[in-house]
């Protein structure tokens, strides 16, 4: 059977593309546009896998993030002269504490510029967890290059590590139930932490011991000393020069020169030390998942309304940014939705993922089998 899904780490170059595209939008029209169409893909292409079900929580963290931006800016924030709302009781500070406040009258300007700057930091936060919700974690631990053998290892077992936490949690719970013991409050809680914690670290234990007698994380026993220092150099320009590029792309007012040429000289340079240094690694991959035209397709999708965006911020500025100064509603621009609407594209790409058979209709199955 021919897996058409797309790979693991297209969806989170995805989730990154649309990320940055959040990070240049301050217009609230085109972001609360761009959430939706991520929370639109990642609903419709979540995996019936435990890890799949982690949008929401995504959600209701980001949630939690404006109002948290929200409560700050009236509390200790720039009082913003406008339109006042209500006020609050204010402290006075000593001279040298200039330029911090504690309450004072609230703007409805300053409330505007906090919850969009909130919004910002919900809207990457949902990006990546989209791709979450999507994307198989072990897929795309599988799919990293060799010299981040150690690091897959780690992150292996931290993930196995939580839903045997969860499993076990409702295992003790029933059996605590079953005795007649009590399962919540503080006595619940003490009764339950000490063997969850460790069946779940025994059992993450047991999967780290499987994975080293197995051969993960295992490295070559002559490694080159001058290719691993020019390795090093490599991936450290490379670095150097991707932030370096990626603050004049996202900076309006940098001196940079040719910040997305500099993006690609430092891409170029990173994968070159990553790709030489993954070299010394000897180990071996079982069936590796192809990156096919699908998952160019779903990358492209997420990074080409950047290439909008961009362009829409260099001929009408109105349409992706929004100042509450004066006090009017925000531009409405179809450029601008279009260039976020290309999300979805990667929706058109990707099956629908199959459900998992409930346990009642799987016996049913069964029954009607025999």
């Amino acid at each position: 059977m021919i897996d058409d899904r797309p790979h693991a780490v297209a969806w989170w170059l995805w989730a990154l593309g649309l990320a940055v595209v959040a990070v240049k939008l301050s217009n609230p029209v085109p972001m609360v546009a761009l959430g939706t169409v991520m929370f639109c893909v990642g609903y419709l292409r979540q995996s019936p896998a435990a890890w799949g079900r982690s949008l929401m929580l995504f959600v209701k963290i980001g949630a939690v993030v404006i109002l948290v931006r929200l409560i700050f800016q009236m509390l200790f924030g720039e009082r913003i002269p406008g339109h006042t709302l209500f006020a609050i009781p204010s402290v006075a500070l000593p001279s040298w504490a200039a330029g911090v406040s504690i309450g004072g009258p609230v703007t409805a300007e300053s409330l505007i510029t906090a919850g969009i700057v909130g919004l910002k930091l919900a809207l990457i936060l949902l990006a990546f967890g989209a791709a979450n919700a999507i994307a198989s974690p072990r897929e795309l631990l599988r799919s990293l290059p060799g010299v981040f053998n150690e690091i897959a290892v780690a992150i292996s077992v931290g993930l196995c590590f939580l839903p045997e936490l969860i499993n076990a949690v409702q295992r003790v719970r029933s059996a605590r139930k079953l005795r007649g013991r009590p399962t919540k409050g503080i006595a619940g809680f003490r009764g339950i932490v000490v063997p969850v914690l460790e069946e779940a670290l025994e059992h993450s234990m047991e999967l780290a011991l499987s994975m080293g007698a197995r051969g993960f994380g295992r490295t070559s026993s002559t490694p080159s000393r001058r290719r691993s220092a020019l390795c090093g150099v490599s991936a450290i320009l490379g670095v150097a020069a991707l932030i370096l590029g990626t603050y004049g792309l996202l900076s309006a007012g940098s001196s940079i020169p040719s910040p997305g040429v500099l993006c690609g000289v430092g891409a170029v340079f990173l994968s070159l030390g990553v790709v030489a240094s993954g070299r010394r690694s000897v180990r071996t991959r079982y069936r590796p998942i192809p990156f096919g035209w699908r998952s160019m397709v779903c990358v492209v999708s997420g990074w080409l309304g950047l290439v909008g965006i961009s362009i829409l911020q260099s001929s009408s500025p109105d349409a992706t940014s929004y100042a509450p100064y004066p006090l009017v509603w925000p531009t409405v621009s179809v450029a601008a939705l279009a260039c976020v609407a290309l999300g979805l594209v990667a929706l058109a790409v990707s099956p629908r993922p199959a459900l998992r058979p409930s346990g009642r209709s799987k016996h049913m199955a069964e029954a009607t089998s025999r």
